[in-house]
């Protein structure tokens, strides 16, 4: 998870002035703690927290943690591949970095996507935002300098981040399994959409404990919070087929579906 600790005045500021610096940070532990505990119901032969800053209480065991690489956050997400590249036996391991940014995510969505026959035939994973980013990428044969051309340069946080990952993709000649299409959160209406969603999470037991103190003005109306409707034709069959990176923030997990002792996967 290419994360930063949950420190007041650094994660979450686009929740500000609506929340406050303590408050965002409240929201952004919950998610980080949410997304955790998801990824954990995930069969996964390693779970690796690259990190600024230090691990706090929202870390369960069995997570490694590795120091956060410098540089923008397009060279961090490269690097965050680079450093499960190859693992411990040095066989390559499918690997999928996931945002927690998305605390509505669920485990089915992801075990069922990433189960042995869906992976079959497939080389990489994308997960888009509904911003224009994404919230996964996986890459079923990771590699430093694959990494490296899928992601340094790829102008993040803008609405076309998406778009230019998935041109590089193309580029590879990557054959990509779509992801269902997740809101992340860095706003307030955000915020509000995906507590929503998602209403038996920490995150959205935070929100609804925040919300009474945010400015209503900050929060659109229910109606406000609804997608257009989309014509059934003009749904990708993509995906439809599929079961399951914010561009701020990433998990890693080195994937398969075999016990291992302890009541963890490898």
């Amino acid at each position: 998870m290419l994360a930063k600790s949950p420190v007041p005045g650094r994660v979450k500021t686009r929740l500000t002035p609506a929340c406050t610096p303590e408050q965002a940070a409240a929201l952004a532990e919950a998610a980080l703690a949410d997304t955790l505990e998801t990824l954990g119901r995930v069969p996964a032969g390693r779970r690796i927290l690259v990190l600024e800053g230090a691990p706090g209480r929202w870390l369960p065991p069995g997570w490694e943690v590795f120091p956060q690489a410098g540089g923008g956050l397009d060279v961090r997400l490269a690097q965050a591949f680079a450093a499960v590249a190859g693992g411990p036996s040095g066989d390559r391991t499918p690997a999928l970095l996931v945002g927690m940014d998305t605390p509505q995510l669920s485990a089915r969505t992801l075990a069922e996507a990433l189960s042995a026959p869906a992976r079959a035939g497939v080389d990489a994973w994308f997960g888009p935002a509904v911003d224009g980013g994404f919230w996964a990428l996986g890459l079923a044969r990771p590699d430093a300098e694959l990494a490296r051309r899928l992601l340094v340069g790829v102008p993040m946080s803008t609405g076309t981040t998406g778009a230019v990952l998935r041109g590089r993709l193309a580029a590879e000649g990557l054959r990509v399994a779509t992801l269902p299409p997740l809101t992340d959160v860095d706003t307030v209406a955000e915020a509000a959409e995906v507590a929503g969603l998602a209403p038996n999470t920490r995150f959205a037991e935070t929100w609804r404990g925040l919300s009474p103190t945010v400015p209503s003005r900050s929060v659109p109306s229910r109606a406000a919070l609804l997608p257009p409707a989309v014509p059934r034709s003009a749904v990708s069959a993509s995906a439809l087929s599929s079961s399951a990176f914010s561009s701020s923030a990433v998990s890693a997990s080195a994937l398969s579906t075999t016990p291992a002792p302890g009541g963890t996967t490898r």
